[in-house]
């Protein structure tokens, strides 16, 4: 069977497969069908069972990404690294993708991995964008807490430049509680001690 027919994807009109749309099965997509439904775009999320396209990135966002994950790598100890835009496999119908993960480097499980389990991930960090920004503030914070995540950062665009809102988990309420609102400079002691320069994010322009 072909992978357009097994995933649902429509052969009338004689379109080619590469610009058809799949159609949910019943019950909604799984973890695992991100890996196998062809031609989807890149960094495409599975939450609740829908998939998540995403929009093209803005220059702030895709610079915000690299920023931070350079920046946590310089500081994080030996056996954590920061990555950029990899997916979480928190249950068989949610898998989103956090724009910056701390991990351990032990949770490396080969070249063709593409997804992290939620109690390897040290720290989520979303840069919000306009259309990810209900998502970004409400939902998936809120399955990363439930899934242990313990600390929680979001990056929003502000006239001044980047801000940070800075979150850790509560294990009695399974929710976040804010550490802090950094504008200017990050520094804090969790998950590891950090001090990030926030006006140096745009230093290039």
């Amino acid at each position: 069977m072909s992978a357009a027919r097994e995933y649902g994807l429509d052969d009338e009109d004689g379109l080619d497969s590469e610009y058809r749309w799949p159609r949910p099965p019943a019950g909604g997509w799984t973890a695992d069908d991100l890996d196998r439904l062809p031609n989807l775009p890149p960094h495409t999320e599975l939450i609740d069972g829908s998939l998540v396209l995403m929009s093209p990135q803005t220059r702030f966002h895709s610079r915000a990404i690299h920023f931070l994950v350079g920046e946590l790598t310089k500081q994080a100890p030996e056996h954590l690294e920061a990555i950029g835009e990899m997916t979480v496999r928190m249950d068989r119908r949610n898998r989103p993708e956090p724009d910056v993960l701390v991990v351990p480097v032990a949770a490396d499980d080969g070249p063709e991995q593409t997804w992290f389990k939620p109690e390897d991930v040290l720290l989520a960090v979303e840069v919000v964008s306009a259309d990810s920004m209900v998502r970004d503030r409400e939902v998936k914070p809120r399955k990363y807490a439930r899934a242990g995540v313990p600390h929680f950062w979001r990056v929003e665009k502000s006239d001044e430049g980047a801000v940070v809102y800075v979150y850790e988990l509560d294990p009695a309420t399974h929710a976040y509680g804010p550490v802090g609102i950094f504008h200017k400079e990050l520094k804090v002691d969790l998950p590891f001690p950090i001090e990030i320069d926030l006006t140096t994010l745009d230093r290039r322009r």
